[in-house]
């Protein structure tokens, strides 16, 4: 980057230098998942502190916001368990690169680079300094491991690495060899901590709240099963189940007298989500593994819930057990029932681990992570100067 690019630059508040970012998202811009809200969440608050930025992703139709730039059309692939909505195709190629020279950024901070996808391809076409970010953890890939020598030139184009947790980053030290720093994801932890009114229209009683995707890497059947107990336990019980999949099919075999307790909302826009877990008492989240850190269990603390969820790697970098929610051995219902009744009758118990959750939520607010990032934004682009 020449001098004069770098110095004319405006300042934005409080000092800060603003700059102009190109986010890059890898899936499907419309669907739901942690990664598109991270993104359009970091668009917002580097936007309130000065910056300029445009977010490029591929998309099943076009964007109504004019900060985001649909460069491809998604093709669902399987992979362990989920399915990634990606898009890698000669036309994303010519739109990403028209995207760049149009907006003309400063520094481009691309999301799950090694994905064959938006952000792999932005990397490989870049000619600004590139932050990545990283947000998987897998226990084992085998089809990442064959493609080392692959992924190993893409991460060569990148100047900055950033992992959301130590889980993110042990599984991509197994892959490619890049220097990598720990800055968590950022959660919009005011919206969930002043929600507003809760959700008019819910049963009374005791409420379970459920904020995930209906498959087995989530655990929906063990939460089915811990449900069955606990609704044979507790007359008046229910279980809130925001979220869509492929395991709503379990619901079918159920006794009919346990569904009338389950309320399907369905895939709930993430604005919404405050109003329902302002009219939770639990919240719960019994992962499987290949968790690389829990912005459910973040967002749940934040709005004052008490969280219970698996004892996982990445699920243990939010929650401390005992202080902040309760964790407990992954696939056994018995265990999470057990928690989850211990919340349900122990108010003195519940009320210490809202209260704790909600101070340690705020250690991932956007307003302590975006700080960090700018740190890495203004180090690479300083480098290249």
């Amino acid at each position: 980057m020449a001098a004069g690019r770098l110095d004319g630059r405006r300042a934005g508040d409080a000092g800060r230098t603003a700059v102009k970012i190109l986010l890059v998202c890898p899936y499907d811009w419309h669907a739901p998942g942690g990664v598109q809200v991270h993104v359009r969440q970091l668009a917002d608050e580097l936007g309130s502190r000065g910056h300029r930025t445009t977010i490029l992703a591929p998309g099943s139709r076009p964007s109504e916001d004019a900060g985001v730039r649909i460069v491809g059309r998604p093709v669902r692939v399987p992979y362990r368990g989920t399915v990634a909505p990606i898009a890698f195709s000669p036309g994303s190629w010519r739109r990403i690169r028209s995207a760049m020279r149009s907006f003309d950024p400063d520094v481009i901070h691309a999301h799950e680079p090694l994905t064959p996808s938006t952000s792999m391809l932005a990397v490989l076409a870049a000619s600004v300094p590139v932050v990545a970010t990283f947000h998987a953890s897998l226990d084992r890939s085998r089809l990442m491991e064959l493609a080392g020598p692959v992924l190993r030139q893409v991460s060569g184009r990148i100047d900055a690495a950033v992992a959301v947790s130590e889980a993110a980053a042990a599984f991509l030290r197994r892959v490619v060899d890049v220097p990598l720093e720990i800055v968590p994801n950022g959660v919009d932890v005011r919206a969930f901590a002043h929600p507003g009114r809760p959700v008019e229209g819910l049963p009374a009683g005791p409420k379970i709240l459920w904020v995930n995707r209906l498959d087995p890497q989530k655990g929906f059947e063990i939460m089915l099963r811990a449900f069955g107990g606990l609704a044979s336990e507790i007359q008046d019980v229910h279980l809130l189940v925001a979220g869509d999949g492929r395991d709503r099919v379990l619901l079918r075999s159920l006794p009919s007298e346990l569904r009338t307790r389950i309320l399907r909302l369905g895939t709930v826009p993430h604005a919404e989500l405050p109003r329902y877990h302002a009219a939770a008492d639990v919240a719960v989240s019994p992962a499987t593994g290949q968790e690389s850190f829990g912005i459910v269990l973040v967002e749940a603390m934040a709005a004052g819930v008490p969280v219970v969820a698996s004892d996982i790697a990445g699920y243990r970098e939010v929650v401390r057990h005992g202080v902040d929610g309760l964790l407990v051995p992954p696939n056994d219902a018995d265990a999470l029932a057990a928690a989850i009744r211990r919340v349900l009758s122990e108010p003195q118990l519940a009320a210490t681990l809202a209260a704790a959750g909600r101070t340690r939520a705020e250690t991932f607010s956007w307003q302590a992570v975006a700080p960090r990032l700018e740190a890495v934004y203004d180090r690479v682009i300083h480098a290249t100067r």
